[in-house]
């Protein structure tokens, strides 16, 4: 069965002509201006094979308004494709995905491949509050992982049913499919197609939000549930290493309980 590829994304984001770029970008650049330990730029000079700027989403490329008020601006988003040397872990493939978006000064749609996973990534941004100019995160990084290889330990039912919901979010993710009002409302709609993602990972459907209140609501949700989803792994680990009985009872009870508040949160996906 085919997967995902990198090639497959930007094809599906359908970007019009006059907005593709398709420039490589020399990751000194990145070394330079967005590495701010040693160790953030021993991460992007090993990990880091090619950065290619694939395109710039602008009022004048895309016909979509810009969009200004005191907290930001946006006048152009950015899609960048990073490809990996090698098989990287996952945490280090985060602080690379949380570098590049602090180092871009655009809202930016990051696509990052390893040659096992494609990790897509967005992040809002704002003016900061003590620097004149600069621009900040606004949020945590947010970011959904897709198939790039098929792998022997993924039964064939779970990879159809893993490759179905990607194929929906895919075709979701098309220029023209996202809102249209302003630049920032369209980066909203990409965000809000990563978050349906992680909830149809759950769910098993993928249902993209009709309303901003449904998809405020889905957010909290799929908060609540990796809150949850943590408290019971560390009860779990608890009462593997409990000694006394009642206590292990008594972890186990809780628990449950636990595991119930974890289903109503699905609930609300």
């Amino acid at each position: 069965m085919r997967v995902m590829n990198t090639q497959d994304v930007i094809d599906a984001l359908s970007v019009p002509v006059s907005a593709r770029v398709e420039q490589r970008v020399p990751k000194k650049l990145f070394i330079e201006n967005g590495a701010p330990t040693a160790a953030d730029k021993r991460l992007l000079t090993d990990a880091v094979q090619e950065i290619q700027w694939v395109a710039a989403l602008k009022p004048t490329t895309i016909g979509v308004p810009e969009y200004r008020d005191p907290v930001r601006e946006y006048l152009e988003i950015t899609v960048l494709s990073i490809t990996l040397r090698g098989t990287i872990k996952i945490a280090g493939k985060s602080r690379l995905a949380e570098l590049v978006h602090r180092a871009v000064p655009y809202p930016l749609l990051l696509l990052m491949v390893d040659g096992q996973t494609l990790m897509l990534s967005v992040a809002h941004k704002r003016w900061a509050q003590n620097e004149a100019g600069k621009v900040v995160l606004d949020d945590a990084v947010t970011s959904v992982s897709l198939l790039a290889e098929e792998s022997g330990s993924v039964t064939d039912q779970k990879l159809a049913d893993t490759a179905e919901i990607e194929a929906a979010f895919i075709e979701s993710m098309a220029v023209s499919r996202q809102p249209q009002t302003n630049l920032h409302e369209l980066y909203q709609g990409w965000i809000d197609r990563l978050l349906t993602l992680t909830a149809a990972r759950l769910t098993g459907s993928y249902r993209i939000p009709l309303s901003r209140e449904q998809a405020v609501a889905r957010r909290q949700a799929l908060l609540d549930c990796e809150r949850i989803s943590a408290e019971i792994n560390r009860l779990q680990k608890q009462a593997a290493k409990e000694k006394q009985l009642s206590r292990q009872v008594e972890l186990n009870l809780t628990i449950k309980c636990i595991r119930a508040e974890l289903f109503a949160a699905q609930q609300q996906l």
